[in-house]
């Protein structure tokens, strides 16, 4: 019976094929053996001690100053997840990865939220793109942020060889949508694209997804707010002595999720079965329309975000009394517990 090296190699060979340098494909399948093998050590050093080879020089080579694309690399992942997991039914998950770091020299480490951990810590945080069907999860992208304590310093940068086209700030949410056209543009075929209230919060990321012609249902915080689906833009009525307004208002103010759902009817649903039962929670949904349109000053009320487009409002209670907000551009038609599984589908 072949061991778990031969296995590895004959998984490896499409990716190989696109690696092209012959040292380099001699390299990658000891690099990822060393990566998955027995050791808690995970340095070049002691990986290639463990392997019993006398490669250590080409192995860190390979690691640290070898310079080669990868993108034939990426575009085969793409392929090959498309390939097992891809289709209709399968969903798109944009998620934070944290890696916990004690030094200072990892790129892009600083003092920020670990999701792993859920708390801030000293880590690197990394954009993930995940392509699943059912159980089936296939990581396809991991793309490295980089915080503005790294992008404002030009030798810190330069001393860990971050290349020139990295080093302009950019927001997670864009890094998102950056890997998204990636796999859209590699056919990767996908139904939905969810996220958390980490990526749910930003407005141009949500419109983004709209733009691209996406359905998606993202996570929200309980305080974003949102206009009933009903909202009219009117002309407001100006005070006797004060100058004529020269853009419509909303004629009704928006307010939280949280709110917005306070009145509604909450329903218990059942998405799919997991190792205990059936999984279930109450939820409720109304039809809203986003506050993330232009900026607007509204009355004596301040600036407001004027009405954009129209979206489901979706809250899920569980068991244990917590509860969590959701937006998502599905059809209006669409019932409860389809919401539901496509929210639960993370």
């Amino acid at each position: 019976m072949p061991g778990w090296e031969d296995e590895l190699e004959r998984w490896l060979m499409p990716f190989l094929d696109r690696l092209g340098h012959k040292t380099r494909q001699r390299m990658c399948p000891l690099y990822v053996a060393g990566l998955i093998g027995p050791g808690d050590r995970k340095s070049v050093q002691p990986m290639a001690e463990r392997l019993a080879t006398s490669t250590y020089d080409q192995l860190h080579h390979f690691i640290a100053d070898g310079v080669w694309d990868a993108t034939p690399l990426e575009t085969e992942l793409l392929n090959q997840a498309d390939r097992l997991v891809g289709g209709r039914d399968a969903v798109l998950v944009i998620d934070d990865t944290s890696l916990p770091k004690k030094g200072e020299r990892s790129v892009g480490v600083a003092a920020q939220y670990a999701s792993a951990l859920g708390k801030t810590a000293n880590c690197q945080t990394l954009v993930s793109l995940t392509l699943a069907s059912g159980e089936v999860p296939v990581m396809v992208a991991l793309r490295l942020f980089l915080p503005d304590s790294w992008i404002s310093d030009e030798s810190r940068l330069k001393r860990a060889r971050v290349p020139v086209e990295h080093r302009t700030p950019r927001s997670k949410p864009e890094i998102a949508l950056a890997e998204i056209d990636r796999a859209i543009a590699a056919n990767v075929r996908f139904g939905y694209v969810l996220a958390d209230a980490g990526y749910g919060l930003s407005a141009p990321f949500r419109q983004g997804l709209t733009e691209r012609g996406l359905v998606w249902a993202v996570g929200i915080p309980r305080h974003l707010k949102v206009y009933p689906v009903d909202v009219k833009l009117i002309w407001p009525i100006t005070k006797a002595r004060g100058k004529p307004r020269k853009h419509h208002v909303p004629d009704i103010l928006s307010i939280a999720a949280e709110q917005m759902l306070a009145g509604a009817k909450w329903k218990t649903v059942s998405w799919r079965s997991g190792t205990k039962g059936r999984l279930k929670a109450q939820f409720a949904a109304v039809r809203v329309r986003t506050a993330d349109g232009p900026p607007q000053r509204i009355w004596d009320k301040g600036q407001q975000h004027l009405p954009g487009d129209e979206a489901w409002l979706i809250g899920e209670q569980r068991a244990s009394g917590e509860k969590k907000y959701y937006l998502a551009n599905l059809p209006a038609a669409t019932d409860l517990r389809t919401l539901a599984a496509t929210i639960k589908a993370r």
